[in-house]
């Protein structure tokens, strides 16, 4: 069975939701944290999202040239499932809609495959996960910034207790942050 591993971009303030550019790359960062997101998609089986966070990278990656991170090859490659009751056509290679009820159809995905199956962006798609208790991981880049506004990755009365298993600084400020239910 696969293990399914939620990754964000978070603000210190807990923040998830891409509001302006907080979560670009920062000054300073000599490539110790692309290296990191490197690592981790290469041990996705599957890339998981929710139809808003698919659309928005499929209207983004697919169009780069000459992406020397590996982002773009990464995902044309992997087999990608998204989350959506109301897309048909995903016009994306490699791509399945699960179009049923969230928590059945991600259930149904981690007990078919290998690997890990992992998610990032989505956090309507995160929020009925967490609940579910789905979740085997969690890695949280922490940008130094605070918002003090936008959606966060644990909805209010969220409890979930974590143990943490690892933290990394980089160069950028950004700290990576892993955690598993405890």
């Amino acid at each position: 069975m696969a293990r399914l591993v939620i990754t964000q971009n978070v603000t210190v303030d807990g923040v998830a939701e891409m509001l302006g550019d907080w979560f670009l790359p920062q000054e300073g960062d000599g490539g110790d944290q692309l290296a990191a997101v490197r690592e981790q998609m290469a041990a996705q089986s599957v890339f998981l999202v929710g139809r808003r966070t698919f659309e928005d990278m499929r209207g983004y990656w697919p169009q780069q040239t000459g992406d020397t991170t590996g982002i773009t090859a990464h995902l044309d490659a992997v087999e990608k499932a998204v989350v959506s009751r109301t897309l048909t056509e995903p016009g994306w290679a490699n791509t399945t809609v699960l179009s049923g009820d969230p928590v059945e159809e991600v259930t149904g995905l981690l007990a078919g495959r290998d690997g890990e199956v992992g998610v990032t962006g989505s956090i309507r798609l995160c929020h009925a996960l967490i609940g579910a208790g789905l979740v085997d991981e969690y890695r949280l880049f922490v940008h130094p910034r605070v918002l003090g506004r936008g959606r966060r990755l644990y909805p209010d009365g969220t409890d979930v207790r974590l143990t943490a298993t690892s933290s990394r600084t980089f160069t950028s400020g950004v700290t990576l942050l892993t955690y598993r239910p405890a």
